[in-house]
This record gives C-alpha cells, structure tokens and sequence, in this order.
C-alpha cells in the first residue's frame, strides 16, 4: 500500500461514516499522524492533497515541517501528543492546534506565550476518560472545573476536547462522555478517533480524526530525544 492510496482509502471510509451518521463530511477534518516519519514519506501525502498533519513532539515536529510549511501552501500542524511546559513558547511559534492541555502549569505557559508571540493556537483539553494513571488529561470528572479555569484564571480560550480511549475497552462510550462533556461546556470541536474506530468517533460528533497508520503503514520506531 502506498502513503497515497492509504489517504484515499481513509477518506472514502471518512465520506461513508459521514453519510451513514447522517453528517456533512466537510465537518470532519482528517489529522493526517505524520509523528516519526521523514519528510520523504510526508511529500507524497501533501502532493495528494492532505493539508492538517498530527505531530506528537515539538522536537521531532521542529526537524521536518518548517522546510516542508515552506515549500507547501496552506499545512495546518497539530501538537496530538503531550506537550511539557517549557516547550510552550516552541509550540505555540510551530502548531496551529494543541490537543493536550491538561494541567494548571500547561495553561500558565501558554496564557503566557500566546500573549508575547500574539497568535494563538486552537486549543483542546485532553479528558482521561478511562482514568489511565499512565496517559496525559484531566479526569472527566474535573473536566468542567478546568475548562472553566482555563478561560477564567488563565485566559485562554479552549475550543473543544480530545481523548484516547484505553486499547482494551470499546471505544465509544469514552466518545460519548466526551461529546457530552463538550456539549455542556459549549465546546464546538472534538478531537477523537483513531485508524481503528474513528467510524465510531464520527457517529458520536468528532469534529477531527487522528490517523496515522492506515495512511502511513507500520510506524518506524522514534529515534531523538523526548519531548
């Protein structure tokens, strides 16, 4: 399979969920996961047509795109993985969206170097839904809370939410209590879903799909450092 013909499988698999959940496809933005592959293998998929690209690291992400957002008009960059705060000042200069934000310390530098570089990000709350001691966000039932710090105590606006579902259980009624958290807190986007069930997120409103493997093929392993 090539990177070309993996982005018109997903798009067609994309158009049909759309239709069968009754929703409009221009709706659903597909993140293509670009996250430890070369720029080599990214061109063709851009050249396709493919606009919105997920990075999980800042580093990683700061190696390939600018050359890349320089040579191609119109690349739209998301930080999908989690994001430490002393790279905020990097992130908010390099993305277009964070999808991680999660924690007090994260908000305060953010607020921070959203108000020096004068652009801001579309910002998204990670929510835990399974309570996952290992994995970023806040839990679902401190999600209200902090979303309305984020706006009140620090500043920032917040447009949606994104989870990962535990790989172990089915995915979508982690998808629902996301989508009902949004709904409450008046949140427009939802970043949800994956290679394996984003059929599932787009029945349950996700506004934005992460996938990465079944565009790419088998992900190469990372090498360079953590961020």
């Amino acid at each position: 399979m090539t990177t070309t013909s993996g982005l018109s499988t997903v798009r067609a698999d994309i158009a049909r969920a759309c239709k069968d959940a009754g929703r409009n496809q221009t709706d659903v933005t597909l993140i293509a996961v670009s996250k430890t592959f070369p720029a080599e293998d990214i061109v063709p998929v851009i050249e396709a047509g493919q606009r919105v690209f997920g990075e999980n690291r800042v580093q990683e992400a700061k190696g390939k795109w600018p050359a890349l957002i320089e040579t191609y008009s119109g690349i739209e960059l998301h930080l999908i993985g989690p994001l430490q705060s002393n790279k905020a000042k990097e992130a908010v200069a390099l993305f277009d969206a964070i999808h991680a934000v999660d924690r007090a310390s994260l908000c305060e530098a953010l607020a921070r170097e959203i108000d020096k570089a004068g652009k801001a990000p579309t910002l998204f709350v990670q929510v835990n839904t399974g309570a996952e001691p290992q994995k970023a966000g806040v839990l679902p039932q401190d999600a209200d809370a902090f979303i309305k710090a984020c706006s009140q105590t620090y500043g920032l606006t917040i447009s949606g939410l994104m989870c990962i579902p535990p790989v172990e259980e089915a995915p979508g009624p982690h998808f629902a209590l996301t989508a009902k958290i949004a709904q409450r807190n008046g949140l427009k986007l939802l970043s949800m879903g994956m290679s394996a069930d984003f059929a599932d997120a787009i029945a349950l409103g996700a506004t934005h799909v992460r996938v990465g493997s079944a565009i790419f093929g088998s992900r190469p392993p990372f090498k360079g450092p953590e961020t």
